[in-house]
């Protein structure tokens, strides 16, 4: 498992090693104790999985406050989608900064987003499952999330297409206005 950092502090790429022969393959995709050489420290309590069938779909900004914060460790299993991380902790050298990668079933990349950061995707293919680890259970009271397009923020989305979104995501505040009670380096 090769862990890399990324420009945001916390947010770190996972590229699982692909063993595979003429059988198909198998790869790790998540080990406790590689995580913990690389100074991970998190207890996954809850997997989750989405499917959404038309391409163009964009699921964020999403986070929850504290103490109900989620680290998540977010890969795609079919199709292809582009993940995004945007550091919402006050008082950060990174404040409203994000980061993007395209994640998809055939490069097995992972993305670690830390709790502090909100996270969202698009899909850039029809029926596209994303599958992921989070640290704390879901928490209906402490949702929250940031509109998608927020130009604060300024997300290079790679899809030149109106996005199909929920009308929880279409209604999100912008960053400036959203609820947050995260403090950098705590």
């Amino acid at each position: 498992m090769n862990i890399k950092d990324t420009r945001l502090p916390g947010v770190k790429v996972i590229e699982p090693k692909v063993f595979g022969d003429h059988r198909g393959w198998f790869m790790e995709t998540y080990s406790e104790l590689n995580f913990k050489e690389e100074g991970i420290d998190v207890a996954f309590v809850q997997d989750n999985q989405s499917f959404s069938a038309i391409k163009g779909t964009l699921r964020g900004l999403h986070y929850q406050l504290n103490p109900k914060a989620q680290t998540k460790l977010v890969r795609c299993t079919r199709g292809a989608l582009y993940d995004v991380a945007v550091d919402i902790r006050q008082n950060s050298p990174t404040y409203g900064e994000w980061f993007g990668i395209e994640l998809t079933a055939e490069n097995k990349k992972q993305l670690l987003v830390p709790q502090g950061f909100a996270h969202g995707f698009i899909t850039l293919r029809e029926d596209t499952e994303v599958q992921y680890k989070v640290d704390q259970f879901y928490e209906p009271e402490c949702d929250r999330g940031i509109i998608w397009n927020d130009p604060e923020i300024g997300i290079n989305w790679p899809l030149d297409i109106k996005p199909v979104l929920s009308e929880k995501d279409e209604k999100a505040p912008l960053l400036k206005d959203a609820e947050k009670n995260f403090l950098y380096g705590e």
